[in-house]
């Protein structure tokens, strides 16, 4: 974790449950609830802890996964670990700077993108900043 990392009662103070709830025990909101999912106006998708640019609206595509897809980041802006629960192995995606929860990334589904992946992200781990 970066420089924003705070203990679990700060991080309580500053967010709210749910975000709390997402962003820094790892929950997943039900899709298609998210405010970001259908959103396509341009500008910088950042953390919702910690406001770290994360995601440009230039790579957000419609996976029809039910919530906010992109094919890249922003370079350095998110780490990958292996996540090994719900007796599967995924790759989860955190903030590099804070290290909260954003969901998980997966490669290979055949999606027309650069980069053949899907940053599967959950709206309440983001906030948006139009340009």
């Amino acid at each position: 974790m970066g420089a924003n990392s705070k203990s679990e009662d700060e991080w309580r103070a500053i967010l709210s449950p749910e975000q709390f709830r997402i962003l820094r025990q790892k929950g997943t909101e039900a899709p298609n609830t998210g405010n970001y999912n259908h959103h396509d106006a341009l500008g910088v998708y950042g953390c919702a802890g910690c406001g770290t640019p994360l995601y440009k609206s230039s790579t957000k595509f419609d996976s029809g996964c039910g919530w906010p897809a992109f094919f890249d980041a922003i370079p350095g802006a998110v780490s990958r670990h292996e996540d090994r629960s719900m007796f599967m192995t995924r790759i989860e995606i955190t903030c590099t700077a804070c290290g909260g929860h954003l969901g998980h990334v997966f490669k290979g589904e055949g999606f027309d993108t650069p980069t053949d992946e899907r940053h599967c992200v959950n709206s309440v781990s983001l906030n948006f900043k139009e340009e």
